[in-house]
């Protein structure tokens, strides 16, 4: 059951809070202290620049898969988010040693691109959002790389919780790449039970089609709460995606120009499991974008429909949609959790090797 931090940072007392936090999910992965140093020094740039050039913000802070690998492999992921007035040039604001501030830490963002093993930043006047992963390797490199489609996604707790009742992973097993996204009954540490055993038991039957590692999950399942889950396992040999869910997940998928809904069959993982689980089955294109969430996201968010977002690194993808769905009219009342399956990372504009 893994830890999640949410920190606003609207002064420079709250960086400090920050640091503390990536200090602390660094001995949770574990890094050794090197990279955990680093993880600290790019968490710190990322929160100073919300005090000192954005109208304050959120940092949140994960413990995530490397996304694409064979095993898993967990880093320290820091979500940086803010509600603007953008970066004017971001190609500038990205070179290495830039900076706007004598007061600077001397890092910039393009030495936390440099060191983080996975970096990416969006920026419009509506605000920046920036997403560093630092595991135990350095940057990873393009020809180690998982060669299709790759997850990225942001989970937040209720009220700032030590825990989330949601959970998203992937696995990978062959030319299958499983995305999934759990959100256990309620919320707070006894739902992280349930959708923690829910991520457990999809490393253990990646190999296996969606429908039936829901039915592996609902045995597994059965000593927690239960859960909503929802499973897309893309195939890169057949080129097709394969969507199963029970409860209430939701699914859009983009193809094309335009978005589609995918849906879940009603029932409860671990307690009320439906006696068959529909299937759906859609080409998986270079074209192709996944979106799963929980419900605390608000039913009626709006997806994005800048064309550049959707280029950009999945856990970008997956905070922006967070960011603006819970700014709009309707509050976050539940834990929060977006997971994007996105395509190959070499075929977008803004690849982080």
């Amino acid at each position: 059951m893994a830890r999640v931090w949410d920190i606003p940072v609207h002064d420079s007392t709250r960086v400090r809070d920050v640091r503390v936090a990536v200090e602390a999910a660094g001995t949770h992965v574990p890094l050794d202290p090197h990279r955990t140093a680093v993880a600290t020094l790019v968490a710190t740039e990322l929160a100073t620049n919300l005090v000192k050039h954005a109208r304050g913000g959120r940092v949140v802070i994960d413990l995530v898969d490397r996304p694409g690998a064979v095993t898993r492999t967990p880093g320290v992921q820091v979500t940086a988010i803010d509600y603007g007035p953008g970066i004017r040039d971001v190609t500038a604001a990205l070179r290495d040693g830039y900076s706007t501030s004598e007061a600077s830490l001397g890092a910039g963002l393009g030495t936390c691109m440099r060191i983080s093993s996975g970096f990416d930043l969006y920026s419009t006047p509506r605000g920046t959002i920036a997403v560093a992963r630092v595991d135990q390797e350095p940057a990873t490199r393009p020809e180690r790389m998982w060669k299709g489609p790759t997850p990225g996604g942001i989970n937040v707790p209720l009220g700032r919780d030590e825990h989330s009742g949601d959970a998203w992973s992937c696995a990978r097993s062959g030319t299958r790449l499983t995305l999934m996204l759990a959100d256990g009954l309620g919320h707070g540490t006894k739902a992280a039970h349930a959708s923690s055993a829910a991520v457990d038991e999809l490393h253990r039957s990646a190999h296996l089609p969606p429908e039936e590692i829901l039915r592996h999950m609902h045995p597994a399942l059965r000593h927690t709460r239960g859960a909503a889950v929802a499973v897309a396992q893309v195939d890169t040999g057949t080129g097709e995606l394969a969507f199963a869910g029970v409860g209430n997940i939701g699914a859009r998928l983009h193809a094309g120009d335009s978005w589609g809904h995918l849906i879940s069959h009603p029932g409860i993982v671990g307690a009320q499991f439906p006696a068959t689980v529909p299937v759906r089955r859609v080409p998986w294109g270079q074209g192709s974008l996944l979106v799963l969430h929980s419900d605390g996201l608000p039913s009626r968010w709006v997806p994005p429909t800048d064309p550049e977002l959707l280029t950009h690194d999945p856990a970008v993808v997956a905070a922006t949609i967070l960011r603006d769905a819970s700014s709009a009219a309707s509050p976050v009342r539940d834990d929060t959790s977006v997971a994007v399956l996105a395509p190959d990372p070499r075929d977008r504009r803004h690849d982080p090797a």
